[in-house]
């Protein structure tokens, strides 16, 4: 009697297993920068988190700005992004956990070769905008409150300036087609290093301020709280931090654009490596 209940059991508990196996796992839905994108980093990095854990990503390239509103919306599964102190924000209110610093560049501000603004070689990020202000030299902003924007926005109010006028135009697009805007008007942008030597080939506009430290450009990767989102899928975010930290990606990052650019895109910042 004992094992003709047990035998269904059994094969109940083995259906069940096997269906589970089977099922379709839930995509990691990852919401990121677009310069992450545009630089062709995640080209690289997204197949070998694949092909290590089986888990299908879905990235969303979108601004930082964007990118921290689908994480508090509990839209996204995890955020790779870089704008510190928004960032700061977002885990303080409870919708983001685990954040880590993951990589590093800079920005830059390009410029045409005629510098009509006479900013080239200063060090200052802060003057150089005020004097392309002044003279209403054309700027191109992202205007799409990415991370690039708020470090563009940052930078102007460090000089007390407003931007404003035919002067000043936003283009509410990505990094990429940003810098195609920028090339066209033969206008001075921000840009971060990496989507810019990933374009390098197409522009003709050329880097007229570095160096400033306020032109460092950390970025992070975090999870969105499953305590908050019990929907999103916990499991893929903790493992796409691991990996995002792990020696094999931050050896990705280090090398990654030095073969066709001859110099890297980013530079890897994981502690412990």
């Amino acid at each position: 009697m004992v094992k003709k209940i047990v035998v269904p059991l059994l094969a109940v508990l083995l259906l069940v297993v096997s269906l589970t196996a089977c099922a379709p796992r839930q995509p990691l839905i990852l919401a990121t920068t677009t310069s992450t994108v545009d630089s062709g980093l995640l080209e690289v990095l997204i197949p070998l988190f694949e092909k290590e854990t089986g888990i299908t990503v879905q990235t969303v390239s979108v601004g930082t700005g964007k990118a921290l509103a689908m994480g508090e919306r509990g839209e996204a599964d995890v955020l790779l992004v870089h704008s510190p102190e928004a960032e700061q924000k977002l885990v303080a209110s409870g919708a983001a956990i685990n954040r880590q610093y993951v990589m590093y560049n800079d920005f830059v501000i390009l410029g045409p070769k005629a510098d009509p603004a006479g900013v080239r070689g200063g060090g200052d990020a802060g003057a150089a905008l005020r004097s392309i202000a002044e003279k209403q030299s054309p700027f191109v902003s992202r205007g799409d409150d990415s991370g690039t924007h708020k470090k563009e926005l940052a930078l102007w109010a460090q000089v007390a300036v407003v931007p404003a006028g035919q002067w000043y135009i936003e283009s509410g697009t990505g990094m990429g087609q940003t810098l195609s805007i920028a090339e066209e008007r033969q206008a001075y942008v921000l840009t971060d290093r990496g989507t810019f030597l990933a374009h390098r080939a197409n522009l003709t506009l050329e880097i007229l301020v570095v160096g400033d430290p306020a032109l460092m450009n950390p970025y992070h990767v975090m999870q969105v709280n499953p305590e908050r989102f019990p929907k999103v899928n916990a499991r893929g975010a903790a493992r796409f931090v691991r990996f995002m930290l792990s020696p094999q990606a931050q050896k990705v990052i280090e090398e990654f654009g030095v073969e066709k650019h001859g110099e890297p895109l980013f530079f890897p910042a994981a502690t412990g490596r």
